[in-house]
Order: C-alpha cells, then structure tokens, then sequence
C-alpha cells in the first residue's frame, strides 16, 4: 500500500449546496420501501442502500479515531449534511430544522441499515424550498428596488440562526436579490440590464434544481459521515472518482486549477503548479469566476449559478487555444471590481511540476552572494517506472538531488528550499528529501489506530548538501511538506521561514468500493487511517509547524489550515525518538539577531511594505460580514477602496523609481511578478551565510 500525505484538495474538502453541484445522469430507482418520500421525489436505490452499510462499517473499522456511529456521531452527520444543504441559512426554516431534530439521532441507524429515507426526505424539503425562492426571487425583478434606503445585507450567515418565518425569509431574499443587481450596477449596468442577467441566472439555477440526481443527494449524504469522523475522509460517487482522477492525473488540457462550487460562484481551490495558470501568476485561491470567455474577442458567458461540470467543460478545450475568465478576486466584496485574466490552454504535465531552480544575487558591502532557490511544488514519484531505483527515475528527492549538485557547481552561498503551497504527495519522497540535507537518523514517526508506531529513517547515509540552509513555508505548505520542515528544524539542520504551515498530520487510505462487489459503480472512499509525528514526539497536527522567523502572507489563517476545519483530529505528542541534532546549530546566527534584521529591512523594502498594507486592507474586507445596499454609498465605498489600492501601489512605484499609474485601470492591466515575501527569505538566507555582521541591504538581481 503506498500511503500518500496531501492536504485534502480544496474541490472537494467542502462540498455546499448540494443540489446545485455536479449533476449526472440516470433516473432514481425508487424501492417500495421509500414510504416517508412525498410523491415524485428522490429516494435512494438498492445499490446505494448497499454501498451506504459498507460505507459505515469501513469508516468504523479503519479510520484512526475509531469512532462509533452511535447517537453522539449521528448528530454531528445531521449537522454536517444541513450545513452541505444550507451552509448560509437562506432555504430551511426553523420550523423545517423543528420537523427534522427528530431524526437527529437516527443517522446512525440510517447507515447501518441503508434506510436513508429521512436524509432524503430532508433534501426534498430542501428542494422545494429553493424552487421556492428562486420562484420568489426572479418575480422580484419585475420591479426596480429603491437605491437610497440606508439598508444592508448580511452576506456571510454561516454563523447565522434559522431564519423564524417567510416573511423573515422574504425579507433576506429581497436584500439577497438587491444585492445581486447593485453588484451588476457597479459595473455599469442599468437596471434593465441586470434585471436580465438575474433572471436569466435565476432561471438556471432553477432548471438545475429539478435536475439533481439521487447519485448527487447520496454523494452529499455520504461526505457528511465521512467528514463527521474528519476533514480528509471523504466519499467520491463514480463520476467524481473519474474527475478526481483527471485532477490528480494532469492528464487534460486545461488552465491547471481545481475548481468548487461555493454558492452560486465557481471558485478557484487550488492552482496546480506548472499549469497555465500558475504560470501567469494572476489566478489566486478563492477566485471566483463570474464569466468565461471563448478566443480573444469571444463574449462572456454569465456562469454564476451554472452547475461546475459545465463550467469546467467552457473552460478546458484543446491546448493551443485561449480563453478568458472574468474574476471577482477573493475577499472582495459582492460588487467589487472585476478583473479579465488570459490563460493558453495547455496540457498540464508531471514535467512542469517537478522541482527547479533559480540563483539570485545578494549584494552585501561590496560582495555580491549567490543564493540558489530551489522550488518544490510537490512530493512525487514516478511509481510506474519499471526500476524506482534508477537515478533517472524522476521523483522529488532525484530532482533535487540533481539541482542541489548543479548549484554546488555554481559556487552558491547558501540555498532556499521553498515548499510554499506544497499540499504534500508521498510519503518516502519527504525521509528520502530530508535525508539530502541530513548525515543519517530518523525522520518522523507513524502511528495507526491500534497505537502501532513505525519509526522511518532517512534511507541513505551522508548528505548531498551540508551548506547554510532554509526553508520557505506558509500556510498551504501540508503532510509531507511539514515532515520535512519539522525535521530540518529539529535536527537545527537549517531555519524555517515563512508563515505557520497547514497543520495536516494525518494519513489516508483510498479505498474502492467496487472491490467488494462485481458492479463497478460504488464509487470509492479514502479514510484516515494513522497520524504522524516529529522526531521530537510533537504532532503538527493541528499546530503545523512554527516558523523560526516569520515572514507576512496573505493567507489568513483562521480561515485556513487544519484548525480552521469542523471535526479535525486534535494535536497530542507521543515520545520522541534518539536523534543527533545537526552541527550546523553551532555556527547559525541567533534567532533574535535574524529577527530583528528582518523587521529593520522590511521597514524600508517598497514590496515588502506593500504587502504588509495590502495585508492590512484585506483584513479589514474580510471582517465584513454585511454590505450597504444604497446604491450612492456602494459607489463610494468602492471608489475609496480603489483609490486606496491606487495609492499603495503608486507608494511602492515611487519608492522604486517607477512611473505610476494614472487610474485603477492602468492597474488592473498591469502584470507584475514580483515575490515580496520571496525576496526578503533570500535576505534572511544571506543574514544567515553572512552571520547577521553585513550592513544594511543593498539590491537583489536575479539570474538563471
């Protein structure tokens, strides 16, 4: 069995609506039995009552917790799936949530038996509410709302109580449609114009209400007792194994991002490395996409409320060709300004997310130091190949180990290691690339369920590089990127910069369920099944691993990393294990010393002080919870957060000796590709080659 440590793919670590994601093919097969259903509504077949008994007892008897459905977990899968069905409280009354607590503590009978039938009465319900106010919702339009009323919208009602009656429920839908054609109008849309984007958006999503699919509804069902025993554990129905296979694989042409349904808006989860959009640098995580674009000049096409499979399908087409994706950018408010980003297809390959590297120059009193950055954006292997031992074999610690000799030829310095967004891959890659850096010892601890422990050592003597080393990270760095940098950083082998890191201590097994039966249409689960440790005993679940210097992130981390997920597995310690800590502690600069240089050159870096202020704006949009619905405040609301962005940018052009931009406009079209946090690690790097005694920094080059 090859174990593989990866940060869950943001795809499908949250699934939301469930009605409103993929939808597949096929009729329901509705068996006698489904007497609690009202007429015409979904109902679970035969095979998936089946599929749903081995879902349970495999959950029960492999994953690490070894938890019990019993009435205690059969409450938290109520929940889970009411938040999968109603994560924002816009549908369910509180009267529904009343009629429905009386299957609160039946879920776990429900799994155990296959006779899931509450769980689907509960989404018919569902499914009659969103027609419902969908209904409402496009009959809204047939009047213009009054744009100077002092009113405002709570967008974010995750926290939110059941709403009480319909007319609180009208109420929240009149905002809720208000809202979405003042966002229209920011962009210079007159009301009739948005009044029919609406109600042709409305009428979408609508259609896609009465096309969900029994495999849709018991796909969410089954997530929600995965997700009860732990984040990573999850459920994939056949179609989503096939497209969780194509993600995984790269084996498509495409723009290289995971995409997700949240709400109405398709959303960018992950940006896979090497692919087209990594390569522009302009798509972030949490992106949304609110058109897409066919061709230079092709129209856009609304997809907002669209079902993600046909999303995806306007977005992938044959390499070569462009398309063009209309974008609210993450943590912006709903009518913010969009942006329009260019993207060549392409075919996303293994070769362009393997390791590489760069050299960049450090001018310090008149020496010039060579830093070698070396970049990984996965923990690979080739596991096809027919003898993994061969050096040519392409895997994480191979490439490396290659880049860290032709750095060596180069006279470097010092090297960076930056695993920043490395979710992970597998396991051995992390002993085998932490034993480059290491003499010999152990490398991190394995505990399954049953209290087993497995202590895996760096598989080869002696080091390939034994010079000043550190080690970027940030808050997607997970699994097996933390295995290394705890072990670097325990063995004082080198200094971890950055950001606290995901906090993803767990391993997972993927399990198929057609194993067990000769119908190949089960689908399949993978199930957390162990936990892992440092050398030291200490678990990064949860916690992740602290940098030793700090480096600001955009990347907000109460709202992302393991502590941020329901029912994630808690940190503990187990012993440690005898190691010997690298000699390189003795000559390394004092901590407080790299610190304190850090903080004085970041006050006087132009990037660095953009960052740390754009950092600060975003913080205080992502606090926000509700928007002013008058129109004339809206405008200049939005007039002021441009100006302001206008301004740091025009701040930091100054700083640099570069012309600034007339408008937001000029700014929008500008692509600039600088790393800020990149470049002040490379500084911390040459503190560390040159022992803290340099002066103040001068300039940074780069070279191939």
């Amino acid at each position: 069995m090859t174990l593989v440590l990866r940060r869950s793919p943001g795809w499908f670590t949250a699934v939301i609506l469930a009605a409103l994601a993929l939808v597949l093919a096929g009729s329901a097969q509705v068996p006698a039995s489904a007497s609690l259903l009202p007429p015409g509504a979904i109902a679970p077949t035969d095979q998936q009552r089946a599929t749903a008994r081995k879902v349970g007892r495999i959950l029960e008897e492999q994953h690490y917790s070894r938890a019990t459905l019993d009435d205690k977990m059969s409450e938290v899968v109520y929940e889970r799936y009411l938040e999968f069905l109603d994560s924002q409280k816009s549908y369910f009354l509180q009267s529904d949530i009343n009629e429905f607590n009386a299957y609160r503590f039946q879920f776990d009978a429900m799994i155990r038996t296959g006779m899931m039938d509450p769980a689907y009465l509960i989404f018919a319900r569902f499914q009659q509410r969103n027609r419902d106010r969908i209904n409402r919702a496009i009959a809204l339009l047939n009047t213009e709302p009054n744009w100077t009323l002092d009113e405002s919208f709570e967008f974010d009602r995750a926290k939110a109580n059941w709403i009480a009656d319909e007319a609180g429920m009208d109420e929240l839908w009149r905002k809720r449609v208000k809202n979405d054609a003042l966002s229209l109008m920011l962009t210079g849309k007159s009301w009739p114009e948005a009044a029919d984007i609406l109600r042709k958006r409305y009428q979408r999503v609508l259609k896609r209400v009465d096309q969900v699919s029994n495999e849709d509804v018991f796909e969410n069902l089954m997530n929600a007792y995965a997700r009860a025993f732990d984040p990573h554990s999850s459920y994939f129905s056949p179609r989503s194994s096939e497209e969780y296979r194509i993600q995984m694989s790269l084996n498509y042409d495409g723009i290289g991002a995971s995409l997700q349904l949240n709400d109405d808006y398709v959303t960018i989860m992950n940006i896979i490395d090497g692919g087209p959009a990594a390569v522009a640098g302009t798509l972030t995580v949490n992106d949304r996409i609110t058109g897409v674009g066919q061709g230079k000049a092709g129209p856009f096409t609304d997809v907002i409320g669209w079902r993600l499979d046909d999303v995806v399908q306007l977005i992938r087409g044959k390499a070569g060709t462009l398309v063009r994706l209309q974008i609210l950018p993450a943590g912006a408010l709903p009518g913010s300004s969009e942006k329009v980003l260019e993207f060549t297809r392409n075919k996303v390959t293994l070769e362009a997310q393997a390791a590489h590297k760069e050299v960049k120059s450090v001018v310090r009193n008149g020496r010039t130091l060579k830093i070698g950055v070396v970049t990984v954006p996965g923990f690979y292997q080739d596991t096809a190949a027919e003898n993994p031992g061969d050096p040519n074999t392409r895997s994480t610690s191979h490439d490396v180990a290659k880049l860290l000799k032709e750095l060596k030829g180069e006279n470097v310095d010092g090297i960076l290691l930056d695993l920043r967004n490395d979710g992970g891959g597998y396991l051995p890659e992390a002993t085998a690339l932490t034993g480059l850096f290491i003499d010999h010892g152990p490398v991190v601890q394995l505990r399954d369920s049953a209290g087993r422990l497995e202590v895996l050592d760096d598989p080869e003597k002696g080091s390939a590089y034994d010079g000043p080393l550190t080690v970027l990270v940030d808050r997607l760095s997970a699994s097996a990127s933390e295995i290394f940098a705890g072990a670097i950083q325990d063995y004082h082998r080198g200094l971890i910069l950055g950001q606290t890191t995901f906090g993803k201590g767990t391993v997972q097994n993927l399990v198929r369920l057609d194993r067990w039966s000769p119908d190949p249409v089960n689908g399949q689960l993978t199930v957390t099944i162990g936990k892992f440790y440092r050398v030291t005993g200490e678990s990064t679940q949860h916690r992740g691993v602290e940098p030793d210097v700090p480096l600001a992130s955009p990347l907000d981390t109460k709202e992302i990393g393991e502590s941020a997920l329901e029912s994630a597995l808690p940190w503990d310690r187990i012993p440690g294990v005898p190691f010997k800590a690298s000699a390189a502690a003795a000559t390394a600069p004092p901590l407080a010393n790299l610190t304190s240089e850090e903080g004085a050159r970041a006050q006087h870096d132009p990037d660095y002080r953009w960052l740390v202020s754009d950092i600060a704006a975003l913080d205080v949009v992502r606090e926000q919870k509700t928007v002013s619905l008058n129109l004339k405040t809206r405008r200049e609301q939005r007039a002021r957060i441009d100006a302001e962005r206008l301004d740091r940018e025009n701040s930091r052009r100054v700083a640099k000796s570069l012309p600034v931009f007339k408008n937001v406009e000029e700014l929008d079209k500008s692509k600039d590709t600088s790393d800020a946090v990149l470049d002040q690690a490379t500084q911390v790097m040459a503190d560390v080659v040159t022992g803290v005694r340099a002066g103040p920094t001068q300039k940074t080059a780069r070279s191939n």
